[in-house]
């Protein structure tokens, strides 16, 4: 790791540390948002991070994106932190728009959702928007005369119907009914520009939340497993258990290499193998490591206030977000499929493009 991305983690790290506790994401489920976090990420710049300066952004790439998202996820951090940089961030500097005060939400492509652009009136409804209702504005991609535009539509101007998903992160409807775009809300896509691309960002994204997490979840595990007394001594010494930890380690490695492999190979961008594959074992060790970390905690890594319960939560809805494990695994057999016999090797032994 560079010693700008070592610095960045550990100013992140110390951050969430003293404002993201257990207590503190007990305290705002009700409404899934964390204002003194978020004022506090944003005076470092830190959801801006992979956005170019000369856009407004904080600078950096796609794999001190990650890096700050791994931590994220490993403080199960109620704020739309992807969102607003590595997603939405990416998409309005790559159309020349204006990055907007406050977190920015995208449209995540989902089969019931709508979009209609005609000249400057914009019509949409996007369901399961992240945060939605705390964003200033979401980011979606419009057809119109024939050509890709990026939208930037303000949430102020559309109906909201709150919703959220199993960690009670909001996942909200909202709906725009023909509204007049500002100039500097609408923008031609540059190419590569497009859903596809999001998507990828998005599914990186939320592997290196799971990652974080399961980090997290290990650490807690072999914590309990080595205080928790019975039949005078302590539980960790049980084979069972024994099997158990070594079990949620390497599902945690497993997700942390895949997802630095993708994110240091994402130059400028994600690449479709590599996000497929970090998707695939990070969806995966979430399930796997869940169920072993539960199993050696017995009834209390389901309270509320314990940290396990949270972390179990996002794990469980962040494998499922941009696409599920059995999702990319089939797309990428698909595509491995597609180009033959001979390129099998040369993907399975691609490694790190460097630091």
């Amino acid at each position: 790791m560079s010693d700008d991305r070592t610095m960045l983690t550990e100013v992140a790290t110390g951050l969430f540390r003293d404002l993201c506790t257990p207590e503190d994401v007990v305290a705002a489920e009700p409404t899934g948002w964390s204002e003194r976090l978020w004022t506090a990420l944003s005076e470092s710049g830190f959801p801006a991070v992979s956005v170019p300066e000369e856009a407004g952004g904080s600078g950096g790439d796609v794999a001190d994106a990650c890096a700050l998202l791994t931590v994220a996820g490993r403080f199960a951090a109620p704020v739309p932190l992807a969102e607003t940089g590595l997603l939405g961030g990416w998409a309005l500097a790559a159309a020349g728009l204006e990055l907007p005060e406050g977190p920015v939400s995208v449209a995540v492509d989902r089969p019931d959702d709508a979009v209609e652009l005609t000249g400057g009136r914009f019509s949409a409804r996007l369901s399961r928007v992240p945060w939605g209702r705390r964003s200033t504005r979401v980011v979606a991609f419009a057809e119109s005369g024939g050509q890709r535009f990026v939208v930037s539509a303000p949430t102020a101007a559309a109906t909201v119907t709150p919703g959220r998903n199993l960690a009670a992160e909001p996942r909200d409807t909202l709906v725009w009914d023909d509204v007049e775009l500002a100039d500097d809300a609408l923008a031609p896509a540059p190419t590569g520009v497009d859903t596809e691309a999001l998507r990828l960002r998005g599914a990186l994204a939320r592997s290196a939340q799971i990652a974080g997490a399961l980090a997290r979840v290990a650490e807690l595990t072999v914590r309990y497993t080595g205080e928790r007394q019975q039949f005078g001594r302590a539980v960790a010494r049980f084979q069972a258990v024994q099997a158990h930890l070594v079990t949620i380690a390497e599902e945690a490695e497993l997700a942390r290499l895949a997802v630095e492999v993708a994110a240091l190979n994402a130059r400028p961008d994600p690449s479709f193998p590599d996000v497929a594959a970090a998707k695939s074992a990070a969806g995966e060790a979430a399930t796997i490591a869940a169920r072993a970390s539960h199993q050696a905690h017995g009834a209390i890594g389901m309270t509320k206030e314990y940290e396990l319960g949270q972390l179990s939560r996002r794990l469980w809805s962040w494998r499922d977000e941009f696409g599920g494990e059995r999702h990319w695994s089939r797309e990428l057999g698909r595509q491995l499929a597609a180009e033959g016999a001979d390129a099998l090797w040369p993907r399975i032994s691609t490694g790190l493009v460097g630091a």
